[in-house]
């Protein structure tokens, strides 16, 4: 009996850090409805040719610009194409392009701040200068430049949304560097005779996890923003792509005339996915700081 007592607790051991997580997970309703609103754009977005009702670039005069019918749930646009699909297809660009800067981004902005944190002295100085330099434009600005003169096809768009979030990396990681490059564990690894690169990558940049989660979570939203504003003046996704800053271009010329579904529903969809990713980077920052825990 006392083996078995004392064998007992080492599997609720094993699992307590993922339990409690979810545990606080659980106490925090917004978060967890927030995560689910994300998970379920992305599975309606990977599984769009079977969820949509219509064929996306399917025309038809006879029911253009109609309004919502049990039919055409979210109604049609001046070309008679179901809008409802077209919010569902256009959902692979907008998670797929924020999410491909977004990681492009975190890449390298962290390698370039993990060099700059690391080394310090001149090399720190010169990139912490051309961070500054980028960002003293507007990053909306910045981006908008970049596009047009770049152009706007997916993969400049890409480009463009990483450049603007770059800087943004190379602060954090640089920070978090100062930081943990003092800690007893870094000065065990390099006493070994450990190289600075093992050091960096192995020892170092895995405690600075938490806050870049936070940060990507939070940019996620950021970018779609931005893509959602770049479409929106002629900047970003151009037709016959289906995306919802360009959705809500079409329609605003329309809102005059009565055709209001045309902009509420595709400006509703942004807002309703920036707002789940910045309430899932605000929740993933209570869950990760441990200074948090115990506060929910």
């Amino acid at each position: 009996m006392t083996d078995a007592a004392t064998a007992l607790p080492l599997p609720a051991q094993r699992r307590g850090p993922l339990a409690a997580t979810w545990r606080r997970l659980r106490r925090n309703p917004v978060t967890l409805g927030a995560l689910a609103v994300i998970v379920v754009l992305a599975v309606v977005a990977v599984l769009a040719p079977v969820v949509a009702p219509f064929d996306p670039e399917a025309t038809d005069p006879a029911i253009a610009l109609s309004a919502p019918t049990w039919q055409n749930l979210l109604g049609t646009d001046v070309y008679g194409r179901d809008q409802l699909s077209r919010l569902i297809h256009a959902a692979r660009l907008d998670l797929i392009i924020p999410f491909a800067a977004t990681a492009a981004a975190l890449v390298i902005g962290s390698l370039i701040g993990a060099l700059s944190g690391y080394r310090g002295g001149w090399v720190d100085q010169v990139i912490m200068r051309m961070v500054e330099a980028v960002l003293a434009f507007p990053a909306f600005v910045l981006a908008m430049g970049l596009t047009a003169a770049l152009g706007n096809s997916i993969g400049n768009i890409i480009l463009t949304l990483a450049i603007t979030q770059v800087p943004i990396y190379i602060r954090l990681i640089r920070g978090e560097m100062l930081r943990v490059r003092e800690m007893e564990y870094a000065e065990a690894a390099r006493t070994v005779g450990n190289p600075s690169w093992r050091i960096v990558v192995v020892h170092l940049l895995p405690n600075c996890i938490p806050p870049l989660i936070v940060q990507a979570t939070l940019a996620m939203g950021f970018a779609l923003l931005t893509m959602a504003a770049l479409s929106f003046l002629g900047l970003g996704i151009r037709p016959p792509d289906a995306e919802w800053g360009e959705m809500t271009a079409e329609g605003a010329s329309h809102m005059v005339t009565g055709e209001w579904w045309l902009f509420v529903f595709p400006g509703l969809v942004i807002m309703a996915t920036v707002l789940a990713f910045n309430l899932v980077g605000d929740g993933l920052r209570d869950l990760l700081d441990p200074r948090m825990r115990g506060v929910r």
